[in-house]
């Protein structure tokens, strides 16, 4: 994350400022505004893929769904995770049943990609803070180290790597999902960023 601090602020004032939804987003961490840095090409396949993947076996029975930067506002941040899944019954609606546009609430899984030179830590930070207001998953994917690093509540993080002889299966364990089949390795996920055979 690129941090371009502002004095202390509310998060209601920072939720009224007409810039934070530029590209890239601001965040609202700690009383301050900082600004993620601008996605590259790795970072941007993976997101698309993994929301497609996702959202193809998630959303047709209207289990859960798969957003890229969505704002997401609670416990006094307001944070735009790289996806961040909801289960479908929790995904914010407006009277004419049509999505909402504010998320006053975490994801249920948040997935954050590292971008070149982005400090993990900050990034870790979102992750758990996501996880003590009420998430069930967080990945954090490394596209240098080929790694995922798997966050859960009350567990000790597991790390995923590509290329590796027990290279297994990443499968999200959300409840609500093991209704799908969504069953992927660190080697295919990292394989998308092939764009010739």
């Amino acid at each position: 994350m690129t941090t371009t601090s502002i004095l202390t602020l509310s998060l209601e004032d920072f939720l009224e400022k007409p810039n934070i939804d530029e590209s890239p987003a601001w965040e609202y961490i700690n009383a301050k505004m900082s600004q993620k840095p601008m996605p590259q090409g790795q970072h941007s396949k993976l997101q698309y893929k993994l929301c497609e993947t996702i959202n193809q076996v998630a959303e047709s029975p209207q289990i859960a769904y798969a957003l890229p930067e969505l704002r997401c506002s609670f416990g006094n941040r307001s944070i735009v995770p790289d996806i961040s899944i909801f289960y479908w019954k929790r995904i914010p609606t407006t009277a004419d049943g049509e999505i909402a546009n504010q998320f006053n609430s975490f994801p249920d899984w948040t997935i954050e990609i590292l971008s070149p030179k982005q400090n993990s830590t900050k990034v870790i930070d979102n992750i758990l803070h996501c996880l003590e207001y009420g998430s069930q998953l967080g990945w954090l994917i490394d596209p240098d180290e080929r790694s995922i690093l798997v966050f859960q509540p009350q567990q000790t993080p597991k790390i995923y790597k590509s290329n590796l002889p027990e290279n297994e299966t990443v499968r999200p364990t959300l409840p609500i999902l093991d209704t799908i089949d969504l069953r992927i390795t660190a080697e295919q996920i990292f394989g998308w960023l092939k764009m010739k055979p």
